[in-house]
C-alpha cells in the first residue's frame, strides 16, 4: 500500500481521490464498490425529524439524501498496511440549488460504542440520522467512519482514543468519499471540514491535526474543524482522583487498546485488572454482546464503585502519581494541549456534561489556545440550551437523590447535548464553506 503520493496531479473535481498504485490498495481505495443503501426524500427526512423532535433544532430538510455504504483501505495502529474500515457517505440530491452544486465534505467521527457489528451505513442509526438532518439534508456531503475493528473492518481490535489511528481512519474515509463520488452522483468542491462527537471529537481533532501537516498530506483543502464534547486532555483525565460517569467502560477500553497499540501499559493483564477481568478483558472490546459486557463492567454501579472491582489498586495509584507512569504518558501523547490548528476551529460542549466534562477537557484546551495566542478557535457552551430543552422547569436538578437528577444527567451527554453541538457545528461550517 502506498503512502500519500505527493507528486500526483488531480483535477479539482477529483482532488479528494487517492492516487493510484500497483502494489496493493492505496489508502482510501474502495475495497468494495460503493453501494447506495437507500435514498431518503425530503418528506421522509422531515417526517422522521418531526417525530423525533430533532427538526426544532436541525430545521426542515432541503435535500434528498443518498445513503452509501463504503469499505476502504487504511492503515493499522502501528502504521501497517492491509487494514480496512467501513463507513457511510451521505450525498445530498435534489433540485434545490443547495443540493445540486459542488458540496463541501464533512468528515465525521462517531462517539464511543461497544458493539462490534455497528455500522453508520444504516439510516436508522441515531448518529447517522443526525448527520442526515443537520448536514446532508442541508447540502453538505458527509463521510463517516466506522473505525478500525468495527463492522466490515477485519482489524483485530479497536485502537480506542489512539489519536494517530483515529486520524488516519478519518482522513482515509475522506479519500474513500472522493473515490466513490462519481459512482454515486456526488459533486465535491474539494473543501473538507472535520467534526465528531465525544470519542469522535477526539478523532476529528486528530484528523485535522494530521491533515494540516502539509509535509504529509496535500490532496485536499481543510477549511475548518468543529470538535464536539471530546476528551482532549487525556493525561489529566486519566489521573483524576474521581472517575467520570461511564469510566467503567471507557477506562478498561483505553487501557487494553493502548496495551495492544503500544505494548507497555502493563506487563500482564493481572497487573492492571483484578480477577476475573484479567482473564477476558483484553479481548472484550468491541463486543458482539453489549448487554453482557455492560453487566460484566457493572454499568449499574457508580463508576468509582465499579472500578474498585475491576482495576488493581496499585495500578490506579500509579496512574494518579503521574510521572513516568506509562498510561499517564500515553494520555499525554494522545492529548491536544500544545496543538496549533491552521484552519479555524470550533469547540462545543455543555458545562453540565458528566461524561466528558468541559472543565477537564474543552475549557483546559481553550485556555491553552488563549495562553499561546491562538486566535482562530472559538469555544461554545450549550448548557443553557440543554437545560431549557430538557431540565424540569428549565433548570438543571441539583438533588442527586431525585429521579429527575438521574434522568437528566444520564441523558445529558447523549442524547441531549449532541443536537445543540451539531447545530453549532453547522452554523460554523456555513461561515467557512
Amino acid at each position: 500500500m502506498k503512502l500519500f503520493r505527493l507528486t500526483c496531479v488531480a483535477s479539482a473535481a477529483a482532488v479528494l481521490a487517492a492516487c493510484g498504485g500497483s502494489d496493493g490498495p492505496d489508502r482510501g481505495e474502495l475495497l468494495d464498490p460503493a453501494a447506495i443503501v437507500t435514498t431518503l426524500t425530503v418528506a421522509q427526512i422531515d417526517a422522521a425529524t418531526a417525530q423525533s423532535g430533532l427538526q426544532a433544532v436541525s430545521g426542515p430538510a432541503k435535500c434528498d439524501v443518498k445513503v452509501v455504504a463504503l469499505n476502504y483501505a487504511t492503515i493499522g495502529a502501528k502504521g501497517e498496511d492491509g487494514a480496512n474500515s467501513s463507513g457511510v457517505m451521505l450525498v445530498p440530491a435534489g433540485s434545490d440549488p443547495a443540493c445540486s452544486g459542488a458540496a463541501p465534505l464533512v468528515a465525521y467521527a462517531r462517539g464511543t460504542n461497544a458493539l462490534k457489528t455497528r455500522t453508520l451505513a444504516n439510516p436508522q442509526d441515531g448518529e447517522t440520522a443526525s448527520l442526515i438532518a443537520f448536514f446532508a439534508a442541508q447540502g453538505y456531503a458527509v463521510v463517516a467512519t466506522d473505525y478500525l475493528g468495527y463492522a466490515k473492518s477485519t482489524y483485530t481490535y479497536h485502537p480506542y482514543l489512539d489519536a494517530a489511528s483515529e486520524g488516519s481512519a478519518v482522513i482515509d474515509s475522506v479519500r474513500a468519499a472522493g473515490n466513490a463520488a462519481s459512482a454515486v452522483g456526488a459533486k465535491l468542491s474539494g473543501k473538507v471540514m472535520f467534526t465528531g462527537y465525544s470519542q469522535g471529537g477526539h478523532s476529528s481533532a486528530a484528523a485535522q491535526r494530521a491533515a494540516e501537516d502539509k509535509d504529509k498530506i496535500k490532496d485536499f483543502s481543510v477549511v475548518g474543524g468543529a470538535h464536539l464534547a471530546g476528551p482532549y486532555n487525556l493525561g489529566t483525565a486519566l489521573s483524576l482522583p474521581t472517575p467520570t460517569a461511564g469510566s467503567q467502560l471507557f477506562l478498561p477500553f483505553i487501557i487494553t487498546a493502548w496495551q495492544h497499540a503500544y505494548g507497555n501499559i502493563y506487563g500482564k493483564a493481572s497487573d492492571a485488572f483484578q480477577p476475573p477481568y484479567d482473564g477476558f478483558i483484553e479481548t472484550a472490546f468491541p463486543s458482539t454482546d453489549v448487554a453482557g459486557l455492560y453487566a460484566q463492567l457493572r454499568m449499574d454501579l457508580p463508576a468509582a464503585s465499579a472500578l474498585n472491582l475491576i482495576l488493581q489498586p496499585a495500578f490506579v495509584e500509579g496512574v494518579r502519581a503521574k510521572g513516568n507512569n506509562p498510561l499517564y504518558q500515553a494520555g499525554l501523547k494522545n492529548s491536544f494541549i500544545g496543538w496549533t490548528p491552521k484552519a479555524p476551529v470550533l469547540l462545543c460542549g455543555g458545562s453540565g456534561d458528566p461524561v466528558v466534562p468541559p472543565a477537564v477537557h474543552q475549557n483546559v484546551l481553550m485556555a491553552d489556545f488563549t495562553a499561546r495566542n491562538v486566535t482562530n478557535v472559538t469555544s461554545v457552551d450549550v448548557d443553557a440550551q440543554v437545560q431549557a430543552a430538557f431540565a424540569p422547569g428549565g433548570v438543571a436538578p441539583t438533588d442527586p437523590a431525585t429521579p429527575e437528577f438521574a434522568t437528566y444527567y444520564s441523558n445529558y451527554h447523549s442524547p441531549y447535548e449532541p443536537m445543540f453541538c451539531y447545530a453549532a457545528a453547522r452554523q460554523f461550517f456555513d461561515s467557512v464553506r
